[in-house]
């Protein structure tokens, strides 16, 4: 049995798990397959919102997303991802303070307080910041800058906790020029205050992420696999052409999350639209190019109710339209809805060492 057609025999024969009471996400399995890949029943997967970076939680049954339009932030809510198209976009923050490249809001939903973490400042100015709410679409705090050990540039913030610890997960500079962008880790002692060192859980150094420059690992989102393992997923390449993608960081088994090389990185691509750059077993896609910079939509944003084994999950993604030639690229992209599911028994290789457990198939 080849690869493709073990997908479709896993995914029509999966046993779907909840995690908890309402906590289950729906599925629907693919029709057919042709040429190799799934023709869902929205195959484009395109929404109508002409934007970059989503950033999608889901508070019970309804799905809160967050945007920047004009330097300021919006929110969404609706009854499924495809829904937010046609959802009323709030705005939640004004920048009073006419900041400069307002990117990438990140939100969750932390003991019943939103959080929106996003960036501000031109060029080498970018710095995170935070603003928060108890209601998803008012009421929100003026943004508080959230001071990161060594303040170098940053961007792509999020939260997550972990075994009862709370950290931030960011794409910045080592100094104070732009080489390269690595995803740093580091501590927190609450959601608006990050304690001790930033430390380097990856670098841009594999053949397959350093096709453009600078050299780039961004957009870090947390999830959590059915065996309790810590993955980070990150967009490689640069988002400005189609060599964007994505790939997986997998924490080894009571590894440290603040330790470099205790995470083990996937051997290529695992949703691209170049296939020389995906890994071996993964295909390309066929319908947007540039595809990156995701969310997991999961509940609240909280790694704990990630999918179970066998499940078939709605994400968000941005892209752009294959057959569309935009120049400049970024004013191309579009937010998507795809899906992914956990890939068990996948080996990642670093040198001489190995290790195997589960990593992600995305599909448009």
């Amino acid at each position: 049995m080849n690869v493709r057609q073990s997908v479709l025999g896993l995914i029509l024969g999966a046993t779907f798990v909840s995690c908890a009471q309402d906590q289950q996400l729906a599925v629907t399995p693919p029709p057919s397959l042709l040429g190799g890949h799934e023709q869902l029943l929205r195959p484009l997967g395109q929404l109508s919102i002409k934007n970059a970076d989503p950033s999608v939680i889901r508070v019970g049954s309804t799905y809160v997303s967050t945007e920047v339009s004009g330097g300021r932030l919006y929110v969404r809510q609706a009854s499924s991802i495809g829904g937010l198209a046609s959802a009323t976009a709030r705005q939640v923050w004004g920048n009073p303070n006419g900041w400069a490249e307002v990117w990438a809001p990140d939100i969750v939903l932390d003991h019943g307080v939103y959080y929106i973490y996003f960036t501000a400042g031109a060029g080498s100015a970018h710095r995170m910041y935070v603003i928060s709410s108890g209601s998803a679409d008012s009421g929100y705090s003026s943004a508080q800058l959230l001071a990161l050990p060594d303040n170098k540039w940053a961007i792509d913030g999020v939260s997550f906790l972990w075994n009862g610890g709370r950290y931030f997960v960011w794409s910045g500079w080592q100094g104070d020029t732009n080489v390269e962008q690595n995803i740093y880790m580091a501590r927190m002692s609450s959601p608006t205050s990050v304690s001790g060192a930033r430390y380097i859980i990856s670098q841009p150094r594999e053949w397959w992420e350093r096709n453009d420059s600078p050299y780039i690992n961004e957009g870090p989102q947390p999830i959590k696999d059915p065996n309790g393992q810590l993955h980070i997923v990150y967009s490689a390449n640069g988002s400005w052409g189609e060599n964007y993608c994505l790939a997986d960081l997998r924490l080894r088994a009571g590894g440290d999350l603040t330790y470099v090389w205790d995470y083990y990185k996937s051997n290529g691509c695992l949703f691209g639209f170049k296939q020389n750059l995906m890994m071996n077993g993964w295909d390309s896609t066929l319908y947007a190019k540039g595809v990156g910079h995701h969310s997991f939509g999961l509940l609240y944003g909280d790694i704990a109710y990630s999918p179970a084994a066998g499940t078939r999950a709605p994400f968000a993604y941005h892209g752009v339209p294959k057959n569309d030639y935009p120049n400049p690229f970024w004013n191309g992209r579009y937010w998507y809805e795809g899906s992914y599911m956990w890939w068990g028994n996948t080996t990642y290789t670093r040198g001489t060492a190995s290790n195997t457990g589960y990593s992600l198939k995305f599909f448009e």
